[in-house]
């Protein structure tokens, strides 16, 4: 009971945690790797290896309460647009949103206890959320990484397999890097260390790749996409692996006429350029894709 007070106190009241993580450097991937502190033009970025440890803290404790995991589901809304929110508004892309700013496309609703008329909020599909009990066609949830205890519609939510992840991926938003990590019985070891290029906000189309703890959902080895503003196919994006919507984790994509696969490009580690994806080098996005499980390993967004 006390650890239950204790963990529902950190997600409502944000409490923070002195972290107690070992993480020790053993490569699996070693190409394009960072070091810890690196330059960039003249600015010095770095792993934030701090944020890292607590983010990793708050899993531990997280799996140490948790009995049963779900991940958050309205991918293209097969289980149906989200109904409208309270208060909700449009931004500059023309979504509809909520007071948060997570939209309603793809989005899961989330209501108060006592009150099913209207969801207060959305949730992000492909979120990892702590599933606290059934009530009738509700599943009562903890986000991961959002304030409080909702109901949730059941068919919104995935139940996964597992109760413990040993795998999880780190993108760095500021310092545009990823980083792999595997938990072992001693440390975290860390398999990866590359640089990255993350979503830019920039309307109609380009949007910032999500912040949160997500699921890894889905993967195929060539991500086919569009032009902007319309249906005819542009290239595709090889080895990529889902997170929420249609972001995903790839390489450098190939655009059509061009049908050669790059292994690099001079715009990773940069700055944001991306649509909403995340993108590595293609041996990277590789690697993930082969030693990420779905369903099994998390994607840590952080700014």
């Amino acid at each position: 009971m006390k650890k239950t007070i204790i963990f529902i106190a950190f997600f409502l009241f944000g409490w923070t945690l002195v972290s107690g993580v070992r993480i020790e450097k053993a490569l699996q991937y070693n190409q394009h790797t960072l070091k810890d502190h690196y330059k960039y033009k003249k600015t010095v970025r770095q792993i934030q290896w701090n944020k890292i440890s607590q983010k990793l803290d708050s899993l531990l404790i997280l799996e140490e309460i948790a009995t049963e995991f779900g991940a958050l589901n309205n991918y293209k809304n097969k289980n149906g647009l989200a109904p409208l929110v309270n208060s909700f508004k449009h931004n500059s892309y023309k979504h509809v949103v909520d007071k948060n700013g997570t939209k309603r496309d793809q989005g899961i609703p989330f209501y108060r206890t006592g009150n099913l008329s209207a969801p207060e909020c959305y949730g992000k599909d492909g979120a990892l959320v702590w599933i606290l009990r059934d009530s009738a066609d509700y599943l009562v949830i903890v986000p991961a990484e959002f304030d409080g205890v909702w109901l949730v519609p059941s068919k919104y939510v995935d139940r996964l397999p597992v109760r413990r992840f040993t795998k999880t991926i780190f993108v760095d938003r500021t310092n545009q890097n990823i980083v792999t990590l595997e938990q072992t019985d001693t440390a975290w070891l860390v398999r990866s260390m590359n640089p990255a290029t993350t979503g830019v906000r920039r309307p109609p189309y380009r949007q910032e790749t999500p912040t949160g703890i997500f699921v890894v959902r889905s993967k195929t080895t060539s991500m086919m996409f569009t032009k902007d503003g319309n249906s005819e196919l542009a290239g595709y994006a090889p080895w990529a692996s889902r997170f929420s919507g249609g972001g995903y984790i790839h390489g450098v994509p190939v655009n059509y006429p061009n049908k050669k696969v790059s292994e690099f490009s001079w715009s990773l580690g940069t700055v944001p350029r991306s649509h909403m994806c995340v993108r590595s080098a293609t041996s990277h996005s590789k690697f993930i894709y082969d030693w990420a499980s779905t369903d099994r390993a998390l994607i840590i967004i952080y700014d």
